[in-house]
């Protein structure tokens, strides 16, 4: 489990490599919002009893 999470940390920093290069800025707040709402989805799935407190977010 310890790879695999060093693994995506890996991926990120090629991103975030990646968007520098390429002087795209622009898309870390996109890239936020969509983690943030992935993270939001996954809280709601796996616990029913936060998911009141989620929706009313929306």
């Amino acid at each position: 489990m310890f790879k695999k999470t060093i693994s995506r940390l890996g991926v990120l920093k090629e991103l975030f490599g990646f968007l520098g290069k390429r002087k795209m800025w622009w898309l870390i707040p996109l890239i936020a919002v969509l983690v943030i709402f992935g993270l939001l989805l996954i809280i709601a799935s796996i616990s029913p009893a936060l998911t009141p407190f989620v929706y009313t977010l929306f």
